[in-house]
């Protein structure tokens, strides 16, 4: 127990900053408490980083279509076809590619469902495979809770926050004193003893993901704590949740468009109830009129909770090919009533609406979704590599 007491500590070294020196105890000691805990957070963050891929390589015999010289059919029609089967459509997802078919929402007997459909020759594909879905929710219950519930959350959380810190005094112990040892922090010295090229991986490939790791843990962070989401939002220019309540209920003017636009629909809700619904193709038509670009598009159909068709389509035409959503919506009789473009949006607005995408890679498809991963994949040997840093040292003093 002493030598274990003794192996957590050392003695300011000459000539070292009190700095550096503190971030050094810091360092260990929150590096021992989280590692197990951010070794499987980065771990399941691997896995996860590629659902979507996995999700259609599963379901590659429903997903993947030969689009030969057809025509894609009218939407209209499939409505029909799927209504002649007790089927109603609520929804439909229509791809960039040619030879993806379309994933196809409706509702039989109460309950909704989904499909893939062949939009070439009008036939069902089936539903999606269940055993990647499982997989990836126990996956991504194990990343967010441990499968612990709240208990879980809020050690992820504090694990999230000490990983934070782990980032920062790794950062600082990292930078060399004088410039000429620069080039010793940026390379491996693969040649070198064991212990040698393990300490050189911890230091060097953690300088190396330092910000991306950084980045990954605060959104992950601010789908935890209110606390950072509030930071986040306030430092981009938004109100505070806090804020938004108290405005909420004293009926301030900035809740007076959400006021107004809610009361636009109850009465298109009265109004329209016995009115011909627009056919889906021509608020396909219309939506293109508004957003006239190739994107992966989504449709859905008025319902109960919402009497308007909203037609969303993922914006690509940018430097970086980065997945930004615009949003136009239509009354049921195809009258336009909202278009909000992402580019219009407030800086604040902008991150929560990416704050998903931009915690898991997504954001720029799969060339982010590989970086994530090797980022990831490279978070989970900080852990490893930090530990035998540790156990080298509390071994040789045995």
């Amino acid at each position: 127990m002493r030598v274990l007491l003794k192996s957590l500590y050392r003695k300011r070294r000459k000539n070292e900053s009190v700095t550096k020196y503190l971030m050094w105890i810091i360092h260990l000691w929150l590096g021992l408490l989280s590692s197990s805990i951010v070794f499987i957070m980065c771990l399941t963050g691997c896995l996860y980083a590629f659902k979507n891929q996995i999700t259609d390589f599963s379901n590659r015999d429903k997903v993947y279509i030969s689009p030969g010289s057809g025509k894609a059919m009218n939407l209209d029609l499939i409505q029909v076809e799927l209504l002649k089967h007790s089927k109603e459509l609520t929804s439909l997802m229509i791809p960039d590619d040619k030879g993806k078919s379309y994933v196809v929402g409706y509702r039989e007997n109460n309950l909704d469902k989904s499909t893939y459909y062949n939009q070439y020759t009008g036939e069902v594909l089936g539903q999606p495979n269940v055993d990647s879905s499982r997989f990836f929710e126990v996956v991504l219950d194990l990343h967010r809770n441990l499968m612990m519930g709240n208990v879980g959350r809020q050690i992820i959380g504090a694990s999230v926050l000490m990983f934070c810190i782990l980032l920062i005094s790794g950062f600082i112990l990292w930078l060399p004193k004088k410039l000429k040892f620069l080039k010793q922090g940026l390379t491996v010295m693969f040649k070198a003893k064991f212990q040698r090229v393990n300490y050189d991986l911890h230091n060097t490939l953690g300088f190396y993901t330092f910000l991306m790791l950084f980045f990954i843990a605060v959104t992950g962070l601010y789908v935890t704590y209110p606390w950072v989401k509030n930071t986040l939002i306030i430092s981009l220019g938004g109100s505070s949740i806090d804020n938004i309540s108290k405005e909420k209920d004293s009926g301030d003017d900035a809740f007076g468009g959400l006021l107004e636009d809610m009361l636009q629909k109850q009465d298109e809700k009265k109004n329209l109830k016995d009115a011909t619904s627009a056919s889906v193709d021509n608020i396909l038509k219309l939506a293109d009129r508004h957003l006239p670009y190739n994107a992966v598009t989504s449709i859905e159909l008025p319902n109960k909770e919402n009497p308007r068709y909203v037609v969303i389509k993922t914006n690509r035409e940018n430097f970086l090919g980065m997945m930004f959503p615009d949003e136009v919506t239509f009354d049921k009789t195809g009258v336009f009533k909202t278009k909000e473009l992402f580019s219009d949006k407030p800086l604040n607005k902008q991150f929560t609406s990416l704050a998903k995408p931009l915690h898991t890679g997504e954001i720029m498809g799969l060339p982010s979704i590989i970086l994530y991963f090797i980022v990831s994949l490279i978070g989970c040997s900080l852990p490893v590599t930090g530990f035998m840093i540790w156990w080298h040292r509390f071994r040789k003093m045995k």
